[in-house]
This record gives structure tokens, sequence and C-alpha cells, in this order.
């Protein structure tokens, strides 16, 4: 399908659902830019649940996000349960104003929901030449190193910076698989790598029907930096989610967020052109360490930015991803697009 005829049907699902317009265009933006990139795992198969959010009272259809607290290159708003998206736009955009007057700039969001990929935002900063980092923070999913229950979330980490053409950018969980990999494998029944998951009882396993539970990246490496990413996104904001979840109070039943965006604004320590140039200079001295002539060594951004050139005209949705759409666009009295 092609991508803007796919990013108006998400948005009118959404819009059908009671979202906002602007609010509508710009998740349905963040969740197609996924599969562009090929990561499906948080692209449009995310809007059911979105739906169901909604439905729920979870996430907040047509939010007031207000800031609690600002200074000069600092600022920490409530986002009032919006869509993820609208949140981390917002904290991108508002980063980005503060490193503009600061050099360096910070937004912390509260009470957002599903953040989406964190890529799309420190991507975002990066085409308008900041360097930029993202964290998020949500309920238990993950085992913490040691224990085979979940403690930590997967807590997804994204750092960019300018390049010379697409950013330099790093997206990942901080554990071996991501949730919304997990909830694909399970859909087309594709086994999982050894030491991913855990099954209910706590025992490993590569069934994908069976694991419920990511293991951490690194074991103690991934799960010291999901308990991290918590500290710095939620309890730095005032907002605590995993302390909450793991001793059961009622606050912990409902889904939320919190995420946290720095922006620095290259210019103010060296020229972008110089930086794009060191940047571009770097990457080729990596890629020239490739063994073989034959065998290429690969970037951080670069394997996502060549299937979004390659996705340009279509995506390929998978089979249970379209049948899910379609029903859900026929339940909200939505025309879903035929191919």
């Amino acid at each position: 399908m092609k991508p803007e005829r796919l990013k108006k049907a998400v948005a009118d699902i959404f819009g059908a659902a009671g979202m906002a317009p602007a609010h509508a265009q710009a998740v349905a933006e963040v969740l197609v830019w996924a599969d562009l990139r090929g990561m499906g795992s948080h692209g449009v198969m995310r809007v059911p649940r979105y739906v169901e959010l909604l439905r729920k009272g979870d996430l907040n259809a047509r939010p007031a996000m207000r800031t609690v607290s600002e200074t000069l290159a600092a600022v920490l708003f409530d986002a009032d349960r919006a869509p993820g998206p609208v949140a981390m736009i917002h904290a991108a955009d508002a980063a980005a104003a503060k490193a503009r007057q600061a050099g360096i700039g910070l937004a912390l969001a509260r009470n957002t929901t599903h953040t989406a990929a964190l890529g799309y935002y420190t991507q975002r900063l990066a085409r308008e030449g900041f360097a930029a980092l993202a964290f998020a923070a949500s309920s238990p999913n993950m085992a913490y190193h040691g224990a085979r229950s979940a403690g930590v979330s997967t807590a997804p980490v994204s750092l960019a910076v300018p390049g010379p053409g697409e950013p330099l950018a790093l997206d990942m969980a901080s554990g071996v698989i991501s949730l919304g990999k997990l909830m694909q494998a399970r859909r087309a029944g594709t086994p999982l790598a050894p030491g991913s998951a855990l099954d209910p009882q706590g025992n490993e396993t590569t069934d994908p029907r069976a694991a419920v539970l990511p293991l951490p990246l690194g074991g103690p490496k991934g799960s010291g930096l999901a308990l991290l990413v918590e500290c710095l996104c939620s309890l730095l904001a005032g907002n605590p989610i995993l302390a909450e979840a793991l001793e059961g109070t009622p606050k912990s039943r409902r889904h939320y967020q919190n995420g946290l965006v720095v922006a620095i604004e290259v210019e103010r320590f060296i020229s972008a052109a110089t930086f794009k140039v060191e940047v571009q200079r770097l990457a080729g001295a990596i890629k020239a360490l490739s063994p073989q002539p034959t065998a290429e060594i690969l970037l951080p951004g670069e394997r996502g930015a060549r299937n979004a050139r390659e996705r340009r005209d279509g995506i390929a949705l998978p089979a249970p991803v379209l049948k899910e759409l379609s029903e859900l666009s026929a339940g909200l009295g939505v025309q879903w697009p035929v191919e």
C-alpha cells in the first residue's frame, strides 16, 4: 500500500475513534514511518491497541497538555494521557526550542501513552541540526537480571546525530527482544532465539506463543539500563511507574508512560557542515574495517534508511495486520482501502 494512502487510512481510524484530526495525522505519520523502515513491531500493527486504550480511557483523545515547571534549558510537562507520538513530538519541539536558547535542551513528558518508535523523534531533531537522545519508561514487561518475573520495562533508548545524508541513528530496547518483536513472532509463529524470553513459569523458551517476558540484553547491563531509564524518565518527573506496578497500587492498573528528550545544538560547538563531514569520515573509517570486499558493515540507522527508500512506493503489511485493520475499520464505520 502507498505510504500516504496508509497514513490516511490509519488517521481515519483514529479520527473515527475520537482522536483530534491533527493528533490522528501525527500518530499515523509516526506509525507508518516505522513500517517504512522495517520496524513493523512499532508500526501500524499498534493501531488496534491504541484504539483499545482510547476506549478504556487510558489514552485521552483530547488531551490538555500543560507545563508543570520550566527553566532556561529544561521543561517538564504533563501530557494528560495524550497519544504517545503527540506528546513526544511536543517534547522534541520543546527540547529544540530550549537548545536554541541555551545550547542544550531537556524535555520531560509525564503521563503519556505508548511512545511508538523513539527513533522518529531523535531523527527529526537530527535533521534540524541537533544531536539528540530519547528515553521512554513504561510498566514492568521484562525480567530483571536474576529474577523470573517482570521487574523493569524494555526501556527503549534512541540517539541520533546529523549526517551528510541520513542521520546516524540508534534505536534499541534494553531487552534481547522488544515486546513488539515478540508480538510479531507470536503472530507469525517464528521461533525466538535462545535466551530471548521466559514463559509464564519463568522458564526460558523459544516458542513465541509460550513466551511472555523478554530477557534483558546483556543480563545485568540491560536490566540496569532499564532501571536507570525509570529513574530519569519517571522518578525525575514525579510520576513513578515500576514501584507502583510492583506494589500493586490502584494507579498501576492504568496504562501510562513517561518520556525524556534531550536536544544539543551542534552549531554551538562546531559548525554543522564540519560536524557532518566528520560523521562521514568516521562512518567511512568504520566501513573500511570490513574483512571482505563483499561483506558490508552497516551503521546505525542505515538499514532503516534503505528500507524507507525501497518502500516509498508501497508497504507490504502482513496478512494478520491487514485483517485486524480491516475489521477495526469496519467496526468504526470507516472504509479500509482495497488495493
